[in-house]
């Protein structure tokens, strides 16, 4: 399952939300652009983030990182997320 996560990227809180639980990766980042659209923000303003959960997690519940990960196993991962944009 997919899932929006609030994350703020902070190491002392290594707990992660679970915002909304999503069945695909498409549903996931519409809900995503929804919520960016409700805050009024860009997405690196809202702290939100779509994620693989590895387990099962519910809306509102705290999760590790040990506990979901970027990509689903077997994704493809996008050529830009693998090497960065540097000269």
């Amino acid at each position: 399952m997919f899932a929006l996560i609030y994350d703020t990227h902070e190491l002392s809180k290594p707990f992660k939300r679970v915002l909304s639980v999503h069945k695909s990766r498409k549903t996931a980042e519409r809900a995503l652009e929804k919520r960016m659209s409700k805050l009024g923000k860009r997405v690196w303003d809202c702290d939100t983030r779509i994620v693989w959960l590895k387990e099962p997690a519910r809306p509102g519940e705290d999760v590790t990182e040990n506990a979901f990960s970027t990509w689903q196993p077997g994704e493809t991962v996008p050529y830009g997320e693998l090497h960065p944009d540097s000269d």
